[in-house]
């Protein structure tokens, strides 16, 4: 595998795979501009070395061609976050990116159309990746995000460039810092574990096990585990059929010497509305009709305290429907106390998409150790699972 920062770009056109996966709004504008900007690094190693820039990316989930997945609403942006002006092409491949490619110029950055625009790009097929790779020279994966999808973009394509492949700067930082999160020392290491399925998160939970000397869990899965305890948990979201493994994972963490944090008090709401109305109760107890949605004043102050005597934190997933105010205050407060803490020498590694909206809406970003851009491929990568965009260029 090549060394970015080692290779000779000059006169070669990098195909790049980046996540521009971002959200826009009703009048295609970004609205969260994070993942364009994490690829920076990268896109200036290549123009810095002579080289010309082709971009390629996914977004949305599109059924065909549509019109409002379209990356060319992505321009102005990229634009902006580079300084130069952006080629855009109404395709990823054939005839008329070929020829786009071909003309590309040192110091030129060009964008090709969405790639999930052809079925064939989820699919992995190995044609579509052989044209995705004509005209350029030399392959570059930065999209962490996509790291866990064996895709023509991800994984295939990489194979036709030889030994011309390699990691952009965002995946040779996640990596890292992955690592640097899953090999901390267990005493003083804390996971707060958040969102709101156990189903989704179970495997990870069973491997922090392993690891953390704290794991807290929040958000509508602790609700599962309060139950499984015989809490009262009122008409809050609960996997009723994760309940025996709840009370498994509680078992577990006794034998691993770690120890598992539930809430002990909860705002409750009595609709899961921005407007509902609210009461606190020990979150244990919360009566028939009301749910809920937010950690409450006790837990936050008794999480801080944790934190502050952390040495690395892992956070993944929020501890409440931060997207409504009255349901906001745990987790916009863990993002605080978590930015406290790493100016005091905390490691501390924020990922997953909601999490991740909680620290911008916060505007924490920069105040915590690390940001993951993935939220799929960092919990499989937790989970020790090889991730097929990783394992395609190592």
């Amino acid at each position: 595998m090549q060394d970015i920062t080692a290779y000779k770009f000059k006169n070669k056109k990098a195909l790049i795979r980046v996540d521009f996966n971002v959200p826009l709004n009703d009048q295609f504008e970004v609205t969260d501009d994070t993942r364009i900007k994490a690829t920076m690094p990268t896109i200036k190693e290549v123009l810095k070395g002579g080289g010309s820039v082709i971009l390629m990316s996914h977004l949305g989930r599109p059924k065909g061609a549509e019109e409002k997945y379209s990356l060319k609403h992505l321009v102005p942006a990229l634009e902006k976050i580079t300084g130069k002006d952006v080629i855009f092409v109404s395709d990823c491949i054939g005839d008329e990116a070929v020829k786009a490619k071909k003309d590309l110029a040192p110091g030129e950055i060009l964008l090709l159309e969405n790639l999930r625009f052809y079925p064939e790009e989820k699919n992995g097929d190995a044609e579509f990746a052989k044209k995705l790779a004509e005209g350029a020279d030399v392959y570059v994966n930065d999209a962490f995000a996509t790291a866990h999808r064996a895709h023509a973009s991800t994984s295939i394509i990489a194979a036709l460039f030889g030994p011309n492949k390699m990691f952009g700067k965002v995946m040779t930082n996640e990596i890292q810092h992955l690592d640097k999160a899953l090999n901390a020392p267990k005493k003083g290491y804390t996971a707060i574990i958040g969102g709101a399925k156990v189903s989704s998160k179970i495997i990870v939970i069973e491997q922090l096990l392993k690891k953390v000397d704290k794991l807290v869990i929040g958000g509508a899965m602790a609700y599962t585990f309060i139950k499984a305890q015989g809490g009262k948990v009122g008409d809050s979201m609960v996997e009723e059929e994760y309940i025996d493994t709840a009370k498994k994972v509680m078992e577990a963490a006794a034998k691993n010497d770690t120890e598992i944090i539930l809430p002990v008090d909860s705002v409750n709401g009595d609709a899961f509305k921005a407007d509902a109305n609210t009461q606190v109760t020990p979150a244990d107890a919360i009566e028939a009709g009301w749910m809920g949605m937010d950690i409450g004043p006790e837990t936050l102050t008794r999480l801080g305290d944790i934190i502050s005597k952390s040495k690395t934190i892992l956070w993944n997933g929020p501890v409440g429907v931060f997207e409504m105010e009255k349901f906001a205050r745990g987790t916009f407060g863990i993002a605080q106390m978590i930015a406290d803490a790493t100016d005091k020498g905390l490691y501390s590694l924020v990922g997953g998409g909601d999490s991740v909206s909680a620290l911008n809406k916060s505007g924490l970003a920069n105040e915590v150790s690390y940001v993951s851009t993935g939220g799929g491929a960092m919990l499989e990568y937790i989970e020790g699972k090889k991730l097929p965009g990783i394992a395609a260029i190592g």
